[in-house]
Order: structure tokens, then sequence, then C-alpha cells
């Protein structure tokens, strides 16, 4: 059987004489139907379903791409439960791209919770029991040696976009094997949706290293490998011969680590940041979202950023790359480190993070303080040389912000909020884990118990709060807000690499985004769209700063010209002609 084209060789995007874009295609009839990045379904003109061979195929009604939406939203809405309207949607994007980010586009604040967290989440569980199309490149351990033939399969010629997953740790649910696949697909919806990047530029990919979920491995309709994950040399040389392979395919590619466990997410990101351009965004974009509804808080309070005492909760990957997020933040706001870093609490299931704690990793090393440094400290392990609690270090560090990573439920507990209030007339309050059932407090709890002067943000979607006479905006912290105008940038820049200062563009410009006149902490998700063409700019900037940019069309340009050249580059959902190959 003859090896299918790639993508790019099934068509070309050309210009007319008059300059306009069009499609030069040489594939037809249903090989072009069944080519969602082609298929218009009832949208081709006459002419082109006389010379694309497709009279017969479809209904004879010539339908508008607004007739299309129109009636794609209204089936949408007949779906019973938010996982089959992210089935639905799904559906739609594999056999129509750009009718699925038309709809997407017109919806993106209804939508987002459907097509991402917190909807993915269950997604991702049943992603084997549902699976339905294949989308993204899987590579196993069984055929790592082959991984750059495998690659060749890979029907898109110029991806500029790759999130690449273990599926070790998604969101606040833990290994999924194979299932994390939903994840890498979610996020690319988004960089093309609200990031402008085009579909055909994207790629997820599995990283199937196993999984230690005994459950997984004897279901006979799991879909992943049925073996325990791989781990120490193995796994290191399995990423290694992935990332070269990669990185030969697509050299233009950045590359987003997605969902890795705790300590393997930093030694993956610093085992190749400077090999390949990447970033991880549960390090690094969840540190910038978070910095950024910090710097709008302050905004609200009418007080600094180094006015404020931090404590961070949970010290995995999310947790300690906040906490980086806001040490940064602090010294580009004047303080030295060590200034910085003594504003920084991190608490994890042992207490205060603590020099002499077991299994404390690298990277949680610089958070980790010691007994003199609690000098007139009170608390009920002191003598003990135990570590204090949550509540503990709330109380004796004096804090003013409250941030959870930790997955657990209610534990942000009335009376450590309000200890708080003793610090500050408003504390801020992020629970911030995925997906809402996993959250550290309910906001409507934290509004009640500060009679309406908590700032309070969470990870998942919550609706405004009614209290008292006033109605309080639950802001969401969603690495949404980061990560499609980060990379983005990176890709309009051809960065060498994503330095730290591209990442702290990213989270000033969001500050400097939100209405905090409003009362908010981030802005509508109806504006991700403009946000992130704002930080793309911010973020290609940043890289001509670094000396990291390697686009030299760019290079000389001013702030405005940068911003214009992102958003002409930026995709749309709309229908281009084609023309049949001749």
């Amino acid at each position: 059987m003859p090896k299918p084209l790639p993508v790019s060789q099934y068509y070309d995007v050309k210009r007319d004489d008059q300059g306009q874009r069009y499609i030069d295609v040489n594939v037809s009839g249903l090989s072009l139907l069944q080519n969602p990045l082609l298929n218009k379904t009832t949208a081709f003109t006459s002419q082109e379903r006389i010379d694309l061979g497709l009279e017969g195929l479809i209904p004879p009604h010539i339908s508008t791409l607004e007739e299309q939406k129109q009636r794609t939203y209204v089936r949408y809405l007949r779906q019973g439960t938010d996982l089959e309207k992210h089935e639905y949607l799904r559906a739609l994007q594999d056999r129509n791209e750009v009718l699925f980010y038309a709809v997407l586009e017109d919806h993106l604040e209804e939508m987002l919770p459907i097509i991402y967290t917190p909807t993915v989440g269950e997604a991702v569980k049943q992603y084997s029991s549902n699976y339905r199309y294949p989308r993204g490149f899987t590579v196993s351990r069984g055929d790592i040696e082959r991984v750059d033939e495998m690659l060749e399969n890979v029907s898109v010629n110029d991806v500029r976009m790759i999130v690449a997953t273990d599926s070790s740790a998604i969101l606040g649910i833990g290994d999924q094997g194979f299932g994390g696949m939903a994840i890498s697909i979610g996020k690319l919806s988004l960089y093309t949706a609200a990031g402008g990047v085009g579909p055909d530029k994207t790629l997820p990919v599995e990283l199937d290293v196993g999984t230690n979920r005994q459950d997984l491995i004897d279901d006979p309709l799991y879909l992943g490998s049925h073996h325990r994950r791989m781990s120490g040399p193995e796994y290191d040389e399995f990423l290694d011969q992935f990332v070269e392979a990669a990185h030969a395919r697509y050299p233009k590619a950045i590359i987003q680590w997605e969902d890795f466990s705790r300590g393997t997410a930093f030694r993956v990101l610093e085992r190749y940041r400077k090999v390949v351009p990447s970033f991880n965004d549960d390090i690094q974009g969840t540190g910038a979202m978070a910095l950024s509804g910090l710097l709008s808080a302050c905004k609200i309070k009418g007080e600094t950023l180094t006015g404020q005492v931090f404590v961070v909760v949970g010290a995995g990957a999310a947790g300690i790359g906040v906490a980086l997020a806001i040490r940064q933040g602090l010294m580009h706001e004047g303080l030295s480190f060590e200034a910085a870093n003594a504003r920084v609490f991190v608490v994890d299931r042992y207490g205060l993070l603590m020099h002499g704690q077991p299994d404390i990793e690298p990277q949680q090393e610089s958070f980790c303080r010691r007994p003199e440094d609690l000098s007139g400290w009170t608390y009920a392990g002191a003598g003990a040389g135990e570590a204090p609690n949550l509540h503990e270090v709330v109380v004796n560090a004096r804090a003013t912000a409250l941030l959870g990573f930790t997955g657990v439920p209610g534990l942000f507990r009335r009376e450590t909020v309000d200890a708080m209030q003793d610090h500050t007339p408003r504390p801020v309050i992020f629970p911030l884990s995925n997906p809402s059932s996993h959250v550290e407090a309910q906001p409507a709890h934290l509004i009640e118990w500060t009679r309406g002067q908590a700032i309070v943000a969470s990870g998942s979607p919550f609706p405004d709060i009614q209290y008292g006479t006033h109605t309080y905006p639950v802001g969401q912290g969603n690495n949404a807000f980061i990560f499609p105008g980060l990379g983005f940038g990176a890709v309009a820049a051809r960065a060498r690499e994503i330095t730290d200062n591209m990442v702290m563009a990213a989270a000033y410009t969001l500050a400097d985004c939100t209405p905090t006149g409003e009362g908010r902490v981030y802005p509508a998700i109806g504006e991700l769209r403009e946000i992130s063409i704002r930080i793309a700019a911010r973020v290609a900037r940043q890289a001509i700063t670094d000396g990291v940019c390697a686009e030299r069309r760019i290079r000389n340009l001013t702030d405005t010209q940068i911003e214009a050249v992102i958003r002409d580059r930026a995709w749309q959902p709309r229908y281009l002609p084609l023309r049949r190959t001749r």
C-alpha cells in the first residue's frame, strides 16, 4: 500500500494576481472530504464541487460559514453533559478544522472549560474507552529506536509547536497513562484558537513510557503500553532519542513539556531548554499566570508586590514554579535574591520546607528554611525539631498572600484565613488546583469568611459571588492566558531558547491587560485572543533583547511594527478558495 502524502504535499497556499490567498490542492473526492484541514463540508462552491470531484458526495445546498456555525452550535447545545459536548467538539475538529475553530472563536468563554480544564480531565480518564480518530504522534518503548522513521509518517512538514507529555501528572488527577494525549490535543487547540498558530503547524505528542496504574495495565481496553513506567537512564535515553529526532524533523519547532511529575518536570526542562527551544507550562506558564494575578491583586490593594509575604502550598512542579516566579518578580521590583527569598514560604506534606527533611529535590532546595531562620516563631513542633504546619506558617510569617497547588479539597480552613486578616485587611487567596473538585477552598466561602475583603482567584471557572449587596468577581487563573501568547511569540521570533525574561514579559503583559479597576485579577476569557497577540509581541521583543531571536525580519522593527507582524501572521478560521493542481 503506498505511503500517504504529507499534508503539505496535498496542498500549497498561494496568492493570485490580486494578492488574494487560495489553496492549490492535488487531492479530490472522498480523500479531500476526509482531510480536516481542507474539508469545507457543505461550504464548497459550485465550481469547487466540479473541479474537485465532489458532485453527488455532499448535499446540494451551498452553506455559508455563518450558516454552518449556527447549525453546529445548535447541535452543540443539544449535548447532555459537558463530556458529551467535549466529544462533540473533538469530532467536529476531526472532520473540519476551520469550522471547529470558527465556532470556538465565537464562543470561547463558554467552550474553554469544555475543551480544556476542567472537562478535559474527564476526557483524559476516558480516552481509551472513547477513542475515535487518530490525532497526534505517539512513540513507545518498543519503537523508540525507529522514532525518526515514525516521524516521517506525520502528515505535516512544517510543525512550529509541539506539546509533549508523558502523562505522569495530569492536572490534579495524577498518572493517566496514554490518556494524557487529550491534554496535548487540548493545549494545541488553544494555541490555534487563542495564539494564532495554524493547526497545520501543531503536533500533539504522547511519550508512552508506561504507567504505574495497575488498573490500567490490567485493563484489556487500555490503549497504551501495558508495563510499568520507565525510569532512570532508560527514560533519559528515550527522551534523548525523541528530542533528537523531533528537532531533526522539525528544526523550527518549539516544544512545550506538559504534565510531567514533579522531579522529572524540572529535570527535563533543564536537560533540554538549551538543546531545543522549549519550556514547561506547569512550571513556567503556571508561574507567570500566578505572578500576573498577584501583580493585579496588589494594584487592587494599592500596595506593592514587595510589601507582601507569600505562602505557596504544594511543592510540586506548579508550586515550585510559582515560588520561583514570585521570587523573580520580587527581584524585578528591586529586591535582592536574599530579600526576595525571605518573603516566599513553601509548604508541602511535611509542613514548611526545611533542610534535612526527607526527599528534598534540587528545585526545592533554595526555598528550604533552617531552624535559625525561624527564630521567634511559636509552633507546636519547635522543640521536637518538626516543621511548622500550614496554619503555623501563615501565622508566624504574617502571610498576606496564600496560593494552593495541592489538589487537596478544603485544605484552606477558616481559622487560617482569619489569621491572614490579622496581617492584612485584604488577603490574597488563590486556590488554584484543578479540576474544580480539587480546589483548596470554595471561593464563596473565602468571600463569606472575610466579609467580602478577600481577593480570590481559582484555577477552574467559578461564577462571580453575590455577598450582601455586592458582587465579587472570581478570577480564573488559567494558564491559557500565558502559554498561547508565549509560544506564538517564540514561534514568530524563531527563538533559539525560551528565556526566563520572555516568560516574565508574558506575566507583566497579562497584568497590564487586566482591568483591575473592576476588581478583577484576570481578564475575561473572551479577551484571550487579543491578550495572546499582545503577549506574543512582547515575548518576541524580549527574544530580540535577549539575543535569541533567529528571525532577522523582525529584529530592527519597532514594538508597534512587531505587533502588526504578529497580527498579520495569526491564523484565522476562514475558508480559502480551493483550486485543483493542473
